[in-house]
């Protein structure tokens, strides 16, 4: 059995002694291949939980294994494990192109194979018109694709990234986003975002954590329940919420206005019992605005958090 791309046993960790804990026995695990979301308020622990994967901290207790390989060794892990730091920096004397290669070059490519690498991951982040000019003269959302393609440059195995679009304009954003679901199956990758429609677009799996510990985890389609409830929106008219629970008996129905929410046991028998819905509603005369399955992973994270 192929070991997470990332698992994280119970890890604690403060600044001061005496003081909250930053980390408070979080455990939690990444698949390998996956797009990855990691969740929570500022203060909740996750760039202490990067910086721990690092090997920038060092813990007070608790255990971090790397693609099944234990904690982080730079030697062990070169070219194989790419981060992008909340709070990246850049040296402005730098072109990209001198600064991805030496970044590659770090990861135990080659000059040659380092040069080509710098040039794959600059057209990634549509920076191949800029490649020779200084990063000082880059705009903020130019310099933030230049630190993302600094985690990919070589093609890592395990990249994380706290933050990636953050400060980036729409368009920038979603060429973003396109990168890194292109990813997906080649790399595991692990993304920290508050834009949390962000992460339900492109995640397949969501860890949750608050002050330091584990809400939750899982897939977006369990974490959201997509597979087992829907949402009806419906215009003027009596809804035969009788009918309706006479029709499926082993399905739940709550109808809150003119919402009407369907819990079903399985996703097979949310797709039978939406046909079922649909012609009790059209018999009854009661228009249907839209249909929407799940929550959004927002909805899911302040139940969670309440």
């Amino acid at each position: 059995m192929t070991a997470p791309a990332l698992t994280l046993r119970d890890l604690r960790k403060r600044y001061e002694r005496g003081g909250p804990w930053a980390l408070d026995g979080l455990s939690c695990s990444f698949p390998r291949g996956a797009i990855s979301g990691l969740v929570g308020p500022n203060g909740a622990g996750k760039t202490t939980l990067f910086s721990a994967v690092a090997g920038y901290l060092q813990l007070q207790g608790g255990t971090v294994d790397i693609l099944g390989e234990g904690p982080f060794d730079p030697f062990r892990m070169k070219g194989r494990f790419g981060m992008l730091p909340q709070d990246a920096t850049l040296d402005l004397r730098l072109t990209p192109t001198v600064f991805l290669r030496g970044m590659a070059r770090l990861q135990g490519l080659g000059r040659d194979a380092a040069e080509a690498a710098a040039a794959v991951a600059i057209a990634a982040v549509n920076l191949s018109d800029r490649a020779s000019d200084r990063v000082g003269s880059l705009s903020h959302g130019m310099r933030r694709r230049l630190a993302v393609a600094s985690a990919l440059v070589g093609e890592p195995e395990l990249i994380v990234l706290d933050e990636p679009t953050a400060g980036l304009d729409p368009k920038e954003a979603s060429s973003l986003r396109g990168v890194l679901m292109g990813l997906r199956g080649r790399a595991s990758l692990i993304v920290s975002s508050h834009n949390l429609v962000e992460l339900e677009r492109i995640c397949d799996h969501v860890v949750l954590i608050e002050a330091g510990r584990c809400l939750g985890q899982g897939t977006i389609e369990a974490l959201t329940s997509r597979g087992v409830e829907e949402t009806w929106t419906l215009g003027p008219g009596d809804v035969p919420l009788a009918a309706l629970q006479a029709a499926l008996p082993d399905h739940a129905f709550e109808l809150v206005t003119q919402t009407l929410v369907h819990r079903a046991p399985t996703e097979q028998h949310l797709d039978a019992g939406s046909v079922v819905i649909a012609g009790q509603l059209a018999a009854a005369a009661v228009p249907i605005r839209g249909v929407r399955r799940g929550r959004s992973l927002e909805e899911s994270y302040l139940e969670r958090t309440r």
